[in-house]
């Protein structure tokens, strides 16, 4: 449950070893959040960030969770809710990929499809009857500025987030009233282990400062937030380019 001053106390991360997730996090360990579990394919990956968070008070813990295994969903969420409220779950998992190798394997493109999208649809829902439940609750779903039109260079994966994004959207109108919310994070280009050796996009930014964005929107109630914000007024534009520029800006 959120103290007095509506802080959050409780954190679930879903990819647990995402750096934007654990960026954020870090911030929110500054001020009063004190429970955070890591939800990762294999928790032993996760046990240096449950080391560094413990290290400053923080009741940290990893626990085996993995987006193409749907059916164990249920079961463990359910059983972090068990544990006590959640605050705000984020959701961060993901496959990124190259259009290049998704064009070369057809079956990987799929996975990515079903982690990234599928993935975010059985793990939301489920998260979003726990929050409905408790009464309260933030459900932060990281999608892609990707998500807002189709480009040659990476199709699949902003297919995947598109999908995804107008799930998180919906989900949100569906929340209104329960006391429980989705918010949906957009983040550029972001200096990453996973783009690591691609080439930047426009206006690149870091984890740490996407978190700065993100907390910075929680505390203010927004239920979209660009990273960087600049994003939103140049998609607010982009987004209506004719098709043939859009393809000559897109790659």
């Amino acid at each position: 449950m959120r103290d007095a001053l509506g802080a959050v106390q409780s954190v679930l991360v879903l990819g647990g070893n995402s750096e934007i997730a654990l960026a954020i996090v870090d911030r929110l360990v500054e001020g009063r959040t004190r429970r955070v579990v890591l939800a990762v394919r294999e928790p032993d990956s996760a046990q240096r960030s449950v080391d560094r968070l413990t290290a400053v008070g923080v009741d940290a813990s990893a626990i085996a969770f993995d987006a193409l295994q749907p059916e164990t969903h249920a079961e463990v969420l359910g059983a972090v809710f068990a544990e006590g409220d959640i605050d705000l779950v984020i959701s961060a998992f993901g496959i990124l990929g190259s259009q290049p190798e998704f064009d070369a394997d057809p079956m990987f493109a799929l996975r990515a499809i079903n982690a990234n999208f599928g993935g975010a649809v059985t793990s939301g829902l489920i998260v979003a009857d726990h929050l409905r439940r408790q009464g309260h609750g933030t459900l932060l779903m990281i999608t892609s500025i990707a998500a807002l039109r189709g480009r040659a260079d990476n199709y699949v994966y902003g297919s995947t987030k598109a999908g995804q994004d107008l799930f998180a959207q919906g989900l949100g109108d569906a929340l209104v009233g329960s006391g429980a919310r989705v918010v949906v994070v957009r983040p550029g280009f972001v200096h990453t282990r996973m783009t690591e050796g691609m080439k930047p996009a426009p206006f690149s930014t870091t984890p740490d400062k996407v978190a700065e964005v993100v907390v910075e929107g929680l505390t203010k109630g927004r239920e979209l937030i660009y990273a960087p914000s600049i994003l939103r007024y140049l998609f607010a534009g982009l987004i209506h380019a004719p098709r043939l520029i859009w393809r000559r800006l897109g790659g």
